[in-house]
């Protein structure tokens, strides 16, 4: 059970990272981004691509920050465009555009994916998980302090602001362009930097991991923990990575059917979503109004 719980909550602290890389987008800056799914493997990709290559695991990390920070900037181009309703349409669509894209190419292993891929601290046994559980945590922590001093600062300031009246930031000389590109470079570079550590926790990167549930999983965790609080969306990544997790158990303990597990995570997750929505939609912990003062 030990190292069950070390998995669990090693996979939550990583959803944590991408939770927080959202609520940067949607909470703060009001980036309707359906396609956070994409930006992740962009880091899971990037450290595939680094192994097929024999390259060391810097040169991966480095890869994905490049390829995210480019889809980044495609996201917040297109940005420019459209409203944010079909902004996060759009994004949706090109997050599975890509993942298509990746299932039918050679260089990614297509459906089958790339396995063998280097263990983090694969030589620390008995010790390797726990190893492991606290270099993600300790990047969450590092994570969840960039957010903090982010939205504190007067960009941060200017972020709300832009969520709130984009017109009234115009008017005072913001350039909202250059703030969602800016957020989007940041969230992209998070995003990317959890999907290394992921493919290199799992040894293995396929296209069934930038499955579009996915990014609805880390909205459901933004929505559960509360809208523009960081440390309100790690508490909603901890609580529904856990959720996920014992729904096998709750299975086994009813009889139910394997087939109940799959059902029951997206009724988890789109209940979620909804209840939250209609019966608490700032979450279990509210943004702090004024916190960035």
């Amino acid at each position: 059970m030990s190292d069950f719980l070390i998995h669990v909550a090693s996979i939550a602290c990583i959803y944590g990272m991408l939770a927080l890389s959202l609520n940067l987008q949607m909470g703060f800056t009001g980036l309707v981004n359906f396609g956070l799914i994409a930006l992740f493997g962009c880091g899971i990709y990037g450290a595939a691509l680094a192994h097929v290559m024999g390259w060391p695991l810097i040169a991966g990390l480095a890869a994905a920050l490049v390829m995210a920070g480019l889809l980044g900037l495609f996201f917040a181009r297109l940005g420019r465009r459209l409203s944010s309703d079909y902004w996060g349409i759009a994004t949706l669509s090109i997050a599975e555009v890509i993942r298509i894209t990746v299932m039918n190419e050679s260089w990614t292993g297509g459906a089958q994916g790339i396995s063998g891929l280097t263990l983090l601290f694969g030589d620390l046994r008995p010790w390797d998980g726990l190893a492991r559980l606290g270099l993600f945590a300790l990047a969450l922590f590092a994570t969840y302090l960039l957010c903090e001093k982010l939205v504190r600062s007067r960009f941060g300031l200017a972020m709300k602001l832009m969520r709130e009246e984009p017109q009234l930031a115009r008017a005072l000389g913001h350039d909202i362009n250059g703030i969602r590109a800016r957020v989007m470079l940041i969230s992209a570079a998070i995003a990317a930097v959890a999907g290394v550590l992921y493919a290199h926790y799992l040894t293995f990167v396929g296209p069934d991991q930038l499955v579009s549930a996915d990014t609805f999983l880390i909205w459901s965790m933004v929505i559960v923990g509360g809208i523009a609080n960081n440390r309100g969306v790690v508490v909603g990544a901890v609580l529904m990575q856990f959720a996920m997790a014992f729904v096998p158990f709750a299975k086994d303990l009813l009889g139910l059917p394997t087939d109940f597990v799959a059902a029951a995570r997206l009724i988890l997750v789109g209940g979620g979503i909804l209840l939250f929505l209609l019966l608490k939609p700032q979450g279990l912990l509210p943004e702090r109004v004024g916190a960035g003062k």
